[in-house]
């Protein structure tokens, strides 16, 4: 039964990816196909697998707002020397050096792709809202349409914080694009922070208002909902709700949300709300489970991913992050130094499964030692369960949720109780101590926690940013708010 399950899994994908491609390439100017694309509720859920592959384009997800471009804003890989192709970009981005071609050429098909995608969940938004009709029931079109909403909110957030403004600080004020148009060459109504962090949040809130009580995270587990066919779901398309923005990966990207915006106690509630979560029988939602998931070789930590993408051949795209067993380093590969690996993990490399499972250390670059590669994305081949435990990018994690919550908790004794689970259950290191005291500055000790946690995942830039750091670990230079504002790399919303 557990083959049955994976092929299934990749049958739906499959069945889905020859439709989706021809949602992904819809003229713009052609109306007739659009009208005939939402006239059923598969073509519904091929728009909506078409986004989700979206995300998963080596132009977003897929590699530059996870593995590569966006880690080396914030400085996380090794580059000493200009070179050629896509890491003659990163080594102009670790240097926030954006005037040179490379970077504002990566950095522009970032932002056309985030539009992109954001524009084919609009078009899901607007056509459930007028075809009703097609749908089994209202409870599957509130999915639909709440899914379509979070993708909506999940790429809006990421545009704010690589191209608008530092939350509270000293830079020239953005006004961006919050896109609501259903046509590749429409322009969207641009707003200062405040109106589009209202519509960001009014996003998030409609997804999560969609989604509740009708996602059926609600009344199966979510490892029932891996294994569809066992639990006989009527609709397969609503199984593996990891792999889609489901009702608690929307409350875990509101606190996301609400921690950027320095709205601290919104964000403790909601980040407080996942971890506590439990499911009809009583039992927790999703919970911590980094240590375990790293010594059983699932490096990207599947079973406490919120939400996930899909992606078969993440193994391929993340050849440039090397991994796995000895190897030699290549001119266009990412890495890091084993002194830079030391100074990331200064202490407790005995326990702590991020060191000890998560990076090859007998790396060498041009036949010299001493340098080191994440294996996130790394797996045998014969790896049991691929589609489950390996073949994934995450997107939002318990992690998270937990270095939230002991961020923004005004209890200290709360956080110290929190930060001993996440260490203990996430990562295997034991403290026998507290770690905060009423004048403790929290943030010197998450800020280097969310360096060891997401690295390879695209969440350190925006930590720093929203912090307001003035230095960044590996960087020479003073940070300024300018580097933080990439609005000046932007020529256009879309891609030509």
């Amino acid at each position: 039964m557990k083959k049955y399950r994976f092929i299934l899994l990749y049958v739906i994908l499959g069945c889905l990816s020859v439709s989706c491609n021809d949602w992904l390439d819809v003229n713009p100017e052609t109306e007739q196909k659009e009208k005939e694309q939402f006239s059923s509720y598969r073509g519904f859920c091929t728009a909506l697998t078409g986004c989700y592959m979206a995300m998963g384009n080596t132009d977003a997800y897929g590699q530059k707002l996870t593995m590569s471009h966006i880690e080396s804003l914030a400085g996380l890989w090794y580059i000493k020397e200009e070179s050629y192709g896509d890491q003659s970009a990163d080594y102009y981005l670790k240097a926030h050096d954006y005037e040179q071609d490379a970077a504002r050429k990566a950095i522009q098909a970032i932002y056309s792709k985030l539009f992109n995608i954001i524009v084919q969940a609009n078009k899901i938004i607007a056509n459930a809202k007028t075809n009703a009709g097609v749908f089994p029931d209202e409870a599957t079109r509130s999915v639909i349409m709440g899914e379509a909403y979070a993708i909506r909110a999940y790429c809006q957030l990421d545009v704010l914080r690589l191209f608008g403004e530092v939350p509270g600080g000293n830079s020239g004020k953005v006004s961006l694009p919050y896109s609501e148009v259903t046509a590749f060459n429409d322009q969207s109504m641009r707003y200062d922070f405040d109106s589009y962090t209202e519509k960001l949040l009014s996003d998030l809130k409609q997804a999560e208002t969609l989604l509740k009580d009708n996602d059926p995270v609600f009344s199966h587990t979510f490892e029932e909902l891996n294994s569809p066919a066992d639990i006989e779901l009527d609709d397969t398309y609503m199984g593996y709700r990891q792999s889609r923005l489901n009702y608690w990966a929307v409350k875990a990207l509101q606190a996301r949300a609400y921690l950027y915006l320095g709205q601290k106690e919104e964000a403790y509630m909601t980040a407080k709300a996942v971890i506590d979560a439990t499911d009809a029988d009583g039992e927790p939602v999703m919970e911590l489970t980094g240590d375990e998931d790293r010594t059983a070789g699932y490096n990207a930590c599947p079973n406490e991913c919120l939400f996930y993408l899909s992606k078969y051949d993440v193994k391929t795209v993340a050849q440039i992050l090397i991994g796995g067993a000895d190897v030699d380093a290549r001119a266009n590969n990412l890495y890091t130094t084993l002194d830079c690996l030391n100074e990331l993990f200064p202490k407790n490399k005995d326990s702590d499964t991020r060191y000890t499972t998560g990076w090859n250390k007998n790396l060498k670059s041009y036949g010299r030692a001493g340098f080191a590669a994440i294996k996130k994305y790394w797996f045998a081949d014969d790896a049991e369960d691929l589609a489950l435990y390996y073949q994934i990018i995450p997107m939002l994690r318990m992690a998270e949720m937990y270095l939230i919550a002991i961020e923004t908790t005004t209890d200290v004794e709360e956080a110290n109780n929190l930060y001993a689970d996440y260490l203990l259950y996430g990562c295997g290191v034991a403290l026998d101590e507290n770690a905060f005291d009423v004048q403790t500055k929290r943030t010197d000790i998450l800020l280097p926690e969310y360096r060891r946690e997401f690295f390879a995942e695209g969440q350190m830039f925006y930590a720093y940013k929203r912090t307001g750091a003035s230095e960044m670990l590996w960087c020479d230079d003073e940070i300024t708010d300018e580097v933080y504002v990439l609005w000046n790399c932007v020529n256009t919303e879309f891609n030509p």
